[in-house]
């Protein structure tokens, strides 16, 4: 029994030796429980410290072997494993040649921004940043310094018909391409889907709101019209219109880009006194919210009769009444009216005009455009060009068969479109 107890401690140093040279961890838990002499102890003792030795030779020798496997890995990114002597599992050395397909390294020269991408143009440089509010001073519009100053664009047609044109990259090539600096948003109230006739009323203002802050975030000046047509007088949806710029005026009262077109072309039986008389109700919803946007009025045949409201004028700030024309229809007649109007004081804007005739139809009259154009420039008159579709007709500015709703090419343009499109880059 003596005999057996003395071979196991023998045999116990014998498996720690082999365990030691084999690169296994100190088997000092093998030990545990069993008690050697101090002579066995000693001789354990003197074989572990030789071993380590060797096995630090033997990873010194080892490491300078598998050196350029580490720090230089095959094409695929794989390397060869390091020796459990020493292992770094937490650590995997970044690929030399071939990165990993699910890294991209970051940019040394060019850092990822911080903060999100700037708008094309500052809003300092846009036309709401270099003018500001406006205000009627006189028959003049002038911006935030008092200095003459004239808005210009297109007109939608109905947003209701032709909606793929509120959109912000429209906006943004006709201020940058055609270099307008203000878009109407045309909203029919009385035609098929008009607003007050079946159409749905939160889609449509949706399309409008959504106009309103496209023009916005491009500094650009926005007009919200009510297009009256086929209701005639105005007064007909009153109290739509009331609770309509009710809405509008409240949301957008802070904003110094937005106007508001109350009554597009009264006609047939309205008179200025009806259209007046729905002014004074309208205009007062408007000023409780904005106390100084510039709000459009119109007038009697189809808004040609300026001259009415020259003689019996509105009596509040920042009005503006508006003219439309048609080239090939409206001659000396019409022009002389804005020109002697004008003169004596009252404030015109022009919210729609057309080079063909009054139809919206119909051969382009260039001889008569040409004098209107040379008329408006001579009093700083705002103009609004209508319209902003692909309907198959003269007045609009594309093509039946353009399908772009921006970054329009030549092609895309019927003759009015380019006529509008080089005037408006000429200014």
């Amino acid at each position: 029994m003596r005999l057996k107890l003395r071979i196991l401690p023998l045999f116990i140093l014998l498996t720690l030796m082999l365990c030691a040279c084999a690169g296994l961890p100190d088997s000092v838990t093998i030990l545990e429980g069993t008690p050697l002499s101090a002579k066995e102890a000693e001789a354990v003792h003197i074989a572990l410290s030789e071993n380590s030795v060797l096995t630090e030779n033997s990873q010194s020798a080892n490491q300078k072997e598998d050196n350029t496997l580490i720090t230089n890995p095959t094409p695929s990114g794989e390397t060869t494993p390091v020796p459990e002597v020493s292992p770094s599992p937490e650590i995997t050395p970044a690929p030399a040649t071939a990165p990993s397909e699910t890294v991209t390294p970051a940019p040394t020269q060019a850092p990822a921004p911080t903060t999100a991408p700037k708008p094309i143009a500052p809003k300092d440089s846009t036309p709401v940043g270099i003018h500001g509010a406006l205000r009627v001073d006189g028959s003049s519009l002038v911006d935030q310094n008092g200095d003459p100053f004239q808005l210009y664009g297109m007109s939608t047609h109905g947003i209701g018909w032709f909606p793929q044109y509120v959109n912000k990259d429209s906006f943004r090539t006709l201020r940058d391409d055609w270099n307008t600096n203000c878009v109407r948003i045309a909203m029919y109230t009385a035609e098929y889907n008009g607003y007050c006739t079946g159409g749905n009323k939160d889609d449509l203002k949706t399309l409008v709101q959504n106009g309103v802050d496209y023009a916005t975030d491009l500094g650009m000046y926005v007009i919200i019209d009510w297009h009256i047509l086929q209701d005639q007088d105005p007064n007909v949806y009153k109290s739509d219109a009331i609770d309509f710029f009710q809405e509008m005026s409240s949301t957008y009262a802070d904003y110094d880009n937005v106007l508001y077109e109350i009554c597009n072309e009264p006609n047939g039986y309205a008179t200025w006194s009806s259209v007046k008389s729905y002014a004074e109700e309208v205009i007062p919803v408007i000023r409780e919210n904005d106390s100084d946007a510039i709000i459009l009025v119109g007038s009697p045949t189809w808004s040609q009769n300026i001259d009415q409201a020259a003689s019996d004028p509105l009596d509040y700030d920042n009005i503006m009444y508006t003219l439309h024309f048609y080239a090939g229809t409206h001659k000396d007649d019409l022009r002389n009216r804005l020109d002697t109007c004008v003169s004596n004081g009252l404030p015109v804007f022009i919210s729609e005009f057309g080079i063909c005739d009054a139809s919206g139809n119909g051969a382009l009259d260039y001889d008569s455009a040409g004098k209107w154009m040379e008329l408006i420039e001579k009093h700083n008159v705002s103009f609004f060009c209508w319209n902003l579709a692909n309907k198959s007709e003269s007045s609009s500015v594309f093509k039946a068969n353009s399908s772009r709703t921006s970054d329009w090419t030549e092609d895309d343009l019927n003759e009015s479109g380019k006529w509008f499109r080089d005037y408006c880059r000429s200014k």
